[in-house]
């Protein structure tokens, strides 16, 4: 538990840095593994909304399981990838 709050603050502070199938693949992980990081999933929410023109099919799918799966509430989100 100590590494993914570790690695949720690295991925908070640099966001902005990661693609969209990096933002997917983390979500995804996190969802995977179990492990609740909400200001994780919402700073990952916000940048995808922003950038979510970029993600293709599949990234926006993994996206919006991931989210779905953790049991995270992002309406801005889910509204970006019903178009």
């Amino acid at each position: 538990p100590r590494l993914f709050e570790a690695v949720a603050g690295e991925v908070v502070a640099r966001v902005r840095q990661f693609n969209p199938q990096g933002l997917a693949n983390t979500a995804w992980a996190y969802a995977t593994a179990g492990h609740a990081a909400p200001r994780l999933f919402e700073a990952m929410a916000g940048e995808a909304v922003a950038r979510g023109r970029e993600f293709n099919p599949q990234g926006l799918a993994n996206t919006a399981w991931a989210y779905a799966t953790a049991g995270h509430a992002a309406p801005l989100l889910f509204e970006a990838v019903a178009g």
